[in-house]
């Protein structure tokens, strides 16, 4: 088995087919989409391919380390990760093959008027689930 990473994005992939953006969906709509979604990880529980999945508050700061005393620098001249990615999902499959159906079918989630979506989602192997990338762990 090979875990991946099904990312949503807000903005930065190629527009969706229905493509309103969530912010002007109505509650019910909202409702159906994230119904679909958990349904989708339920299906995908029973048959041990789900890992865990989020989705992630539009809040978020880029922190990084400024050296020996001095606080951490927040933010920079770049996309921030809370404009351009909106949660995510972990499967664990059997194949690249089963991945790519499986982001098919998320990418189906209903939005705007109980429409599918057919949302671009990116989809990234586990360092060691691509026979490109070698194996890595951090401790």
């Amino acid at each position: 088995m090979a875990k991946y990473l099904l990312l949503k994005h807000y903005r930065g992939a190629p527009a969706a087919v229905n493509d309103v953006p969530m912010d002007q969906w109505t509650p019910e709509e909202i409702s159906a989409h994230v119904q679909y979604m958990n349904d989708f990880a339920a299906r995908l529980e029973k048959t041990g391919e789900f890992v865990d999945s989020q989705a992630l508050a539009p809040e978020g700061t880029f922190v990084r380390y400024d050296g020996e005393g001095r606080p951490p620098v927040t933010d920079g001249p770049f996309a921030e990760t809370k404009d351009v990615i909106a949660g995510w999902m972990i499967i664990d499959v059997d194949s690249y093959e089963r991945a790519v159906e499986l982001a098919g079918e998320l990418s189906a989630a209903p939005g705007a008027g109980g429409k599918p979506i057919h949302e671009w989602l990116e989809l990234r192997p586990f360092l060691g689930a691509s026979p490109t990338i070698p194996e890595c762990t951090f401790k």
